[in-house]
């Protein structure tokens, strides 16, 4: 959906020269709508030398608000496929959450540099949006979402689905996206459509803006034609920049890192999204300076690299967070510093601790009073490399000693928890990531949100490739795994070779959204799904435990006699389900049976499911429990034993938080 080539002569993203009234620019007639399809179908980024599409498919749910407007304008642009540069594919989804989750996964797999665009009608299907805007934006992701809007000309007031507001005639449920788009419009006249995609387009193509990009389309506006100036279709191209640190930060940076005893680097998305992990790579060949990683960096070095040292905060492993406790220099590189990464504050220990931040956004290089380094994360890291080349800096051995040691140590807590003496036995949830970890190669991709699995993905999976690990935890929506699998799978293919995609979900996450299963095999994707049952919410069953909730209501079981859920578990099938939608589905019920399960998905060519029932763990073959701190707030006063003892150790955790300043 996205072929990459070398750049070509195009028209740039400046504006051009106005044409004189003696020699008027020619005209297009079409619908607003029309022009729009035939606008994104010509607008392209570049970075480095490669040129794609930025706009390659739209995915839409047609209803009276889009329909006889973009769902025209897409008949007319031959999304069958009719052989030209220019065409407009359409993608058919089932719920608009999760197209807008599909298209995340597929800009994400894409480097930032290709996306989809979204179309929906008004009402309901315009908020259905909101989830996955914000899931876009949080996670800096770009997507362009069109949703219908009531009319501009108000023919007749209300109409349906409107949303009446007393106070202001010019509200719609639209406006619903205002605060988790980057950039949002509202296309009121057909003519304002020319200022608004180009702005549009600036910023889904600009790494430091980017995220959910919105123009809401009223249904007569979308069907309205309007003399459009031809210039208006020429081909674009919006350069992504890469700027150099500044002069100044830059040499900071570089007395900062030379003064450092015990430094540490933290790496986030962003090493990812500026393909910079090689670059990496490089800086700790020259320093030995240890890398650890946030969910959305991991992969930014290899799992085997002597220098990663794995995943980092609550869901990290011991190895990155003592490092941390004792770090006198944090170098944040592309990362947003959440309070998973922090540990809500209190895990950089060291009364010194200074913290670099090299980010391509202002207002994330400034978090935790970090000294700033604004640039792309690839400049930047080349800079602080050739700066640094000749100053003699590396850290010292007993410290490079130090953390391979702990590294090595850590990896043996991984081992016990994938080791399945039992090959009868039902599996635990650790166990099947080790079964899995038996099979993959660099080729397969992960993709998981939410629940217990993202703890126990970041602390253990061996990560083989810079794009394997797939594990969206900005938002940590449920959900989005099924949906956003197909849009990595449409922007994976390598030729006629699809590389193995896997969606990993709890029960709790498939009843939220398995609806784009249906999509998979309409498309023939050979999606793997590995769906692990555990009858209930298991993550947050655990943390309920942990606060003195006592795990109420978070168990798949019928009603007791009290009124609670500790009955027999639901006689639910979910693998049926997944049959019934299409899929083809190996039941594993033991070890063994996963084993081969899991071998006959990766080699499948159509949508395979595998399910399987999982074993309770006990403290030996389960994960490693948090090594980090998080903070959920403990009822301050309660009557019930559990509420009190969670609170007692909840002061003594916020004891130790801090601010950075």
């Amino acid at each position: 959906m996205s072929p990459t080539s070398p750049a070509s002569p195009a028209r740039s993203a400046s504006p051009a020269s106005p044409e004189s009234p003696k020699n008027p620019a020619p005209t297009r007639r079409l619908t607003t709508a029309q022009a729009l399809v035939a606008f994104l179908a010509r607008q392209y980024t570049e970075r480095d030398g490669r040129r794609q599409r930025l706009i390659s498919a739209t995915w839409g749910i047609f209803g009276h608000g889009n329909v006889a407007g973009i769902g025209q304008a897409l008949v007319e642009a031959g999304h069958g496929g009719n052989g030209t540069a220019h065409r407009m594919p359409y993608l058919q989804g089932r719920n608009e959450q999760a197209m807008v989750h599909a298209a995340v996964g597929y800009a994400r797999q894409s480097g930032r540099l290709s996306a989809h665009a979204v179309t929906t009608s008004i009402g309901p299907g315009a908020t259905n949006l909101v989830t996955g805007a914000a899931l876009a934006t949080i996670n800096r992701l770009p997507v362009l979402l069109l949703p219908g809007d009531t009319f501009a000309t108000r023919p007749a007031d209300p109409v349906l689905q409107q949303l009446e507001v007393p106070y202001a005639g010019d509200v719609s449920v639209n406006d619903c996206l205002r605060p988790v788009s980057r950039y949002f419009d509202r296309i009121t006249r057909p003519e304002a459509l020319i200022p608004a995609a180009l702005q549009a387009m600036r910023v889904l193509a600009d790494p430091a803006e980017t995220g959910a990009v919105t123009l809401a389309l009223p249904q007569d506006v979308q069907a309205e034609a309007y003399d459009w100036p031809e210039e208006f279709f020429a081909e674009r191209d919006w350069h992504v920049r890469r700027p150099a640190p500044d002069a100044y930060e830059l040499e900071t940076a570089v007395r900062a890192i030379r003064s450092a005893r015990r430094p540490l680097i933290v790496a986030g998305g962003g090493v990812r999204h500026s393909a910079a992990e090689e670059t990496l790579a490089a800086f700790t060949a020259a320093t030995r300076i240890p890398v650890a990683s946030t969910q959305a960096g991991k992969g930014a070095l290899r799992h085997d690299h002597p220098a990663d040292v794995g995943g980092i905060g609550h869901t990290g492993t011991a190895t990155a967070d003592e490092l941390a406790r004792t770090a006198d220099l944090v170098i944040g590189i592309g990362t947003r510093f959440s309070d998973f990464t922090t540990a809500s504050g209190t895990l950089f220990a060291d009364p010194a601790v200074r913290f670099l931040h090299l980010n391509i956004t202002a207002f994330d290089a400034h978090k935790l009073a970090a000294l700033p380094l604004v640039a792309d994360a690839r400049a930047g890291l080349e800079a602080l490399t050739a700066a640094l080349a000749g100053r003699g800096y590396r850290v010292d051995p007993a410290y490079e000693t130090e953390y391979t040691g702990a590294k090595e140590a850590w990896e043996e807590r991984v081992e016990a928890s994938f080791a399945t003496p039992d090959p009868t036995a039902r599996p635990t949830q650790t166990q099947v990531l080790g079964l899995l970890d038996d099979l993959v190669t660099e080729e397969d991709i992960l993709i998981n949100a939410a629940g217990s699995l993202p703890g126990d993905l970041h602390k253990l999976w061996r990560t083989r490739s810079r794009d394997q690990y797939h594990v969206e935890y900005g938002y940590s929506c449920m959900g989005y795994e099924i949906p956003a699998a197909i849009g990595v799978l449409l922007a994976a293919g390598t030729g006629q070779r699809t590389r193995p995609v896997w969606a990993l979900v709890g029960d709790g996450t498939y009843l939220m959204n398995p609806t784009e299963i249906v999509t998979a095999v309409q498309e023939n994707l050979p999606l793997k799904l590995l769906i692990l049952q555990n009858h209930g919410y298991a993550s947050i069953g655990g943390l309920s435990a942990s606060v003195g909730a006592e795990g109420f209501g978070t168990a798949y079981r019928h009603r007791d006699a009290d009124g609670g859920f500790t009955g027999a578990p639901l006689p639910v099938d979910l693998a049926a389900n997944a049959a019934s939608l299409g899929l083809r589905v190996l039941r594993a019920a033991t070890v063994d049976d996963l084993r081969k399960a899991l071998s006959e998905a990766r080699d499948a060519e159509g949508p395979t499911c595998v399910y399987v029932e999982t074993e309770t763990p006990d403290t030996v073959s389960g994960p490693p429990p948090a090594q980090a701190w998080w903070d959920v707030p403990v009822a301050e006063t309660a009557s019930r034993p559990a509420a009190v003892k969670a609170r007692e150790e909840y002061d003594r955790q916020v004891a130790a938080r801090r601010r950075h300043l």
